[in-house]
């Protein structure tokens, strides 16, 4: 089976919307998907991956599951730099989550005393657990680490979602912090990352991923990717986000 990730585009936040960038990189990406052979489509609430995926879905002729649990993944905690508000979990500084080295361990980041007051192992926990109902569905039943393939089969399943959330999911699936992937890693709006099963004996599987964060539908039309999600390359860049 092979699971498709997409980060919904270039966003407006302010009306849950795409941008007018956005916009043209999800009619991009719907020439790429619409060519699939795809058993699922499933999508958040969210408007912004609710549009990301409208482009996609009217070219097939297609509809998608609405998943509330693939709405971004919100959890909010006291972040030590910030005294006056509550932030999201996977925006901290590095000078400050880099010094506990819990957050580099699958099985220890939630120890984080922030993160437990925050109950972010919980949400964690509500997420993957429906993630993995939904994989039983089709026919992968998590057992420990790895997956049973009780019905396995060469299905492919999109889901439309956010990059804090699928951080959550490839946590899960690969048993890697998600903390090191919220800072690790960027996915650029409108990527595609893409896990594919490994069935080495029968009965047992594994996810590997073959591809995180592919643009290639943006590279094909001079399209440069969105800059969201990403911080400025050096502090001089006033221009760039720092925070």
């Amino acid at each position: 089976m092979k699971l498709l990730i997409v980060r919904h585009g270039d966003p407006y936040y302010e009306i849950d919307s795409l941008t007018e960038k956005g916009w043209r990189e999800v009619e991009f990406l719907s020439e790429k998907l619409s060519r699939l052979d795809v058993k699922a489509f499933y999508v958040s609430p969210l408007g912004r991956a609710k549009d990301t995926a409208s482009l996609t879905l009217k070219k097939m002729g297609r509809t998608a599951e609405e998943c509330i649990w693939l709405r971004e993944f919100d959890a909010r905690i006291n972040r030590p730099d910030v005294t006056d508000k509550k932030m999201i979990v996977w925006d901290w500084l590095p000078q400050d989550w880099m010094t506990d080295e819990r957050f580099f361990h699958y099985d220890q980041w939630y120890l984080n005393e922030r993160l437990q007051e925050g109950h972010v192992k919980e949400l964690y926990d509500e997420v993957t657990g429906e993630f993995d109902s939904l994989l039983a569905k089709h026919g992968y039943v998590r057992e420990g680490h790895y997956y049973r393939a009780e019905q396995a089969n060469n299905d492919t399943i999109v889901f439309f979602c956010h990059f804090g959330l699928e951080c959550v999911l490839l946590s899960h699936l690969l048993n890697i912090s998600p903390m090191v992937l919220w800072h690790g890693v960027c996915a650029a709006p409108s990527s595609v990352t893409t896990l594919t099963t490994e069935e080495r004996r029968e009965g047992i599987a594994v996810f590997r991923m073959s591809s995180f964060g592919d643009i290639s539908h943006l590279y094909a039309h001079d399209e440069p990717p969105a800059f969201a999600a990403r911080f400025c390359e050096k502090y001089a860049d006033q221009d760039e986000r720092h925070d």
